[in-house]
């Protein structure tokens, strides 16, 4: 079985998260979080770019159950490349409770999509960010997202928000539902009513297909977390943002912890604390629920209703 090394300086998870202050709505769905390995049973891609700690479905699924989810939504890692059998292996041992966002190569087949459908997959993931993947030609994406298409599966993308004006044909040309991770990455030092921003929320305006996660909040925030028993409200410069976009597109928008949140180096965030800065952006129970329960299952389990 391979060993792997931890990248130097990556903070593995917090093994502790405090039980949330916020109580969150009946069938609440963690949209957007991930599973590493175990490695000695899922390797590692040879191409990745980091090694993370072992972060495995049942230290997942806990998670959830401590947190007060009902199901969690598990995105291919990039650590993991193209190969989903960590990830289909979580969705399959949920009993139901967990759909997932694949990573797959053009040359995938139909009887390769279609067990990954039965697997609970409902979804792709485009990576634009070129410090954590190479680049994949846009020909061959688009491709990816016309053969999944007849599952109703969506495409998720992931891109810094100075990418923004080059992707934009290529996002709003598929033909399918584009989801945006982590609100597009804006800088929150500058102004929510600001260029940069603006962009963002036209796309949204104008292209109903698209969709964003309004999360990572410890990915975008400039002030950082609280200290314990410091300011009460964390990551507060990343809530116009966050409330904005709420305010003004909520039913489709989605929320996740992004456990056990890759790639960090400063700080590793408490998830129970990340749970309770939900209703500093969605401000009212209706928003709660939209945010938390209708729009995951409409896009994840649309069979339910």
């Amino acid at each position: 079985m391979p060993g792997f090394q931890k990248t130097p300086g990556w903070l593995d998870w917090c093994p502790h998260p405090s039980r949330p202050r916020f109580t969150l709505p009946p069938g609440a769905v963690d949209a957007h979080c991930h599973v590493f390995g175990p490695g000695a049973t899922f390797p590692f891609a040879p191409e990745r770019k980091y090694t993370p700690c072992d972060a495995g479905k049942d230290q997942l699924f806990a998670l959830r159950d401590h947190l007060g989810f009902s199901r969690n939504v598990i995105v291919q890692a990039t650590c993991h490349g193209t190969d989903n059998r960590a990830l289909a292996d979580a969705c399959r041992s949920s009993g139901g409770r967990a759909r997932g966002v694949a990573s797959v190569r053009a040359g995938v087949t139909d009887a390769e999509l279609a067990e990954l459908h039965a697997a609970g997959v409902r979804g792709v993931r485009f990576n634009f960010v070129r410090r954590l993947v190479d680049f994949t030609p846009r020909d061959e994406l688009q491709r990816i997202a016309t053969r999944i298409q007849p599952l109703g599966w969506h495409v998720v993308v992931y891109f810094e928000a100075n990418d923004l004006p080059e992707l934009w044909d290529f996002f709003t040309a598929l033909p399918v539902v584009v989801v945006v991770d982590h609100l597009g990455r804006p800088d929150v030092t500058q102004p929510v009513d600001g260029p940069q921003f603006a962009l963002f929320l036209r796309l949204l305006r104008e292209h109903p297909h698209v969709w964003t996660k309004v999360t990572c909040p410890e990915r975008l925030s400039a002030s950082g977390p609280p200290a314990v028993d410091g300011v009460r409200h964390p990551y507060r410069d990343v809530v116009p943002f966050a409330r904005h976009v709420i305010d003004s597109f909520r039913e489709r928008v989605l929320w996740g912890t992004d456990w056990p949140h890759p790639n960090l180096t400063d700080h590793m965030p408490d998830d129970g604390r990340l749970v309770d800065f939900i209703p500093q952006i969605a401000t009212t129970p209706e928003r709660q629920r939209r945010l938390l329960v209708t729009n995951p299952m409409r896009l994840y389990w649309p069979e339910e209703g």
